[in-house]
């Protein structure tokens, strides 16, 4: 048979090009870490070795790894650990602004834990789903499945885990009504419930603070929290009462728990009230006996003494009935007013009154919000806005004025409690870490307000200032405390640790350097010493730069 020029030149060609491709292919792994100080998240000791990565998986650790690596980073002087499991987060919705979760990835962050209290769905029955932009269309998204969907359609660079709120189920039948659910209403939530669990939920999150969460009874949480306990998942407590009322509020959530069937995690664990500073040891007290009777209840915090919330949470629960219209026309009420601020000044039974938690004193609050007083504390605020006027006008007053003014859009920082309680609760084995915070940055559309300086340095923080300055914990259990317990609380059972087989997701970072440097006052700057982040296998910050990539995936519950 003759052979055809043209198969003879193809033939040709090909063997040209097949070293180039085998070249291209036989390199054993695509990613490997090599030397560095490896804290694999169990607390066990360090120990010096490497790292390899091929997709998305750890595929081998040990010392002096053979094999070739598409890309090999030097982790010489670094410590390499599982990427940071953000226990508390608030980026549900701004991802969808900028997914690049600039100020989380920038402090190891890899897995956000979002929904507390009021999740980004679902958004069904008296509740009508919210916009949002989804690669330049616009989506209104009922279900938390559909939010899950969108939100990684989107491109995110961390991954994100949900809750769904209590908040949501509640409004969902209610709408703003301050009545209570008859047991046809309830039915009503516990089928919701049953629906985000499905749908990839990681359990239940309630805010009992403040409305509606606030109108929820213990027997009421107890009945959707079994819903919970048929698919496995957790109950996640803002307590109803961090101040005064902070021992029958963790008692509510232990009984909560051990009656629904499921586990307990207490968000951002305090003592919010000076009256009550130094009692500490009185809640991890309450918790351990919880602990040693069978009740699997644990916490986290984040490593300030100060919070956030909005200025309006200084009005009494009964004023926001019916929403935040209804409210600005109560604050526009004279007899409404008095009402008010009696209630303000003496309290509430059973409410957490931001105003009496830091004595009355207005220099312990902070406006956090991008208006014109963003970084001044309110009695700044309001000498300025009392200045001139006579008769001076009543302080309450005026406050009131400004939460009219600003469409109750407030957003206010508190210095509610202290130091000494804080680190004394971090210590202990079961309290994880979460920032309370969300991914904001130092530019373009998430630059905005006077943030909290958790969202940008929680993580740094603890590693910085409570691991090397302070030796308040080891290095071992720092990292533990925000990664494998983490993953253990919710269920994520291939993140969190180095180890063969789990999800490649990896924080690279200089243990002599590593620190928070958000302030209260001047809050828009990431934080300094974490070098490398990998995310399901890609490098998602070099040489602390991000490189844009949204290698980020919305987890679900048993899935």
């Amino acid at each position: 048979m003759k052979n055809h020029p043209i198969s003879i030149c193809l033939i040709a060609l090909a063997l040209f090009f097949l070293p180039l491709a085998a070249q291209q292919n036989d390199s054993k792994f695509d990613l490997l870490i090599r030397g560095g100080q490896i804290v694999d998240g169990t607390g066990n000791p360090w120990f010096f070795g490497d790292v390899a990565v091929k997709g998305d998986r750890i595929v081998e650790i040990g010392r002096n790894i053979s094999g070739s690596a598409t890309k090999i980073l030097d982790a010489r002087g670094l410590v390499v650990a599982p990427g940071f499991i953000d226990m508390h987060s608030h980026s549900d919705r701004v991802l969808f602004e900028d997914g690049h979760a600039q100020s989380k990835i920038r402090q190891g962050v890899t897995t956000e834990v979002v929904g507390e209290g009021h999740s980004a769905a679902p958004y069904k029955g008296k509740l009508s789903p919210k916009p949002v932009s989804v690669k330049g269309k616009t989506e209104h998204l009922a279900t938390l499945g559909e939010y899950l969907d969108a939100v990684e359609r989107a491109g995110i660079s961390v991954n994100i885990a949900s809750y769904v709120g209590l908040n949501n189920l509640w409004e969902g039948v209610m709408g703003h009504s301050f009545a209570q659910p008859t047991q046809e209403d309830l039915e009503k939530m516990k089928v919701l419930m049953a629906e985000a669990m499905e749908d990839g939920a990681f359990g239940l999150s309630s805010q009992l603070m403040s409305p509606p969460g606030l109108l929820a009874t213990t027997d009421q949480v107890v009945e959707l929290c079994r819903v919970v306990r048929d698919y496995g998942g957790i109950y996640s407590s803002h307590i109803r009462n961090e101040g005064l009322g902070v021992f029958e509020s963790v008692k509510q959530a232990i009984e909560i728990g051990e009656r629904g069937g499921v586990p307990v995690d207490i968000i951002h664990i305090k003592i919010a009230d000076q009256q009550y500073w130094g009692r500490m040891d009185e809640v991890i007290a309450l918790i351990e006996k919880a602990r040693q009777r069978g009740v699997n209840v644990q916490a986290n915090v984040y490593p300030y003494t100060r919070g956030y919330n909005n200025l309006a949470s200084i009005i009494p629960p009964w004023a926001h009935e019916g929403g935040w219209d209804t409210m600005i026309s109560r604050l526009k009420n004279k007899e409404d007013r008095k009402r008010m601020k009696k209630d303000i000044l003496n309290g509430v039974p059973g409410w957490y009154n931001h105003y009496t938690a830091v004595g009355g004193d207005w220099s312990r609050m902070m406006i956090g919000d991008n208006n014109e007083y963003k970084g001044m504390t309110m009695d700044v605020v309001l000498q300025k806005r009392t200045e001139g006027k006579n008769p001076k006008p009543d302080l309450m007053d005026e406050m009131f004025d400004l939460i009219i003014e600003k469409n109750n859009s407030v957003g206010t920082v508190y210095a509610h409690h202290t130091e000494r309680d804080m680190t004394l609760v971090m210590s202990q084995p079961w309290c994880s870490i979460g920032s309370d915070g969300s991914a904001f940055a130092t530019e373009g559309v998430l630059r905005r307000g006077n943030p909290h300086p958790r969202n940008f340095g929680t993580f740094p923080r603890v590693l910085g200032r409570y691991v090397r300055e302070q030796n308040l914990i080891s290095l071992e259990e720092a990292v533990r405390k925000m990664t494998s317990l983490n993953a253990a609380k919710i269920g994520l059972r291939d993140r969190g640790l180095l180890k063969e087989g789990m999800f490649a997701d990896i924080a690279v970072f200089d243990p002599d350097e590593v620190i928070d440097k958000s302030g209260f006052t001047d809050p828009f700057h990431y934080s300094k010493g974490i070098t490398y982040v990998v995310v399901n296998g890609e490098l998602v910050l070099d040489h602390e730069q991000h490189t844009g990539a949204t290698p980020g995936r919305a987890l679900r519950f048993n899935r």
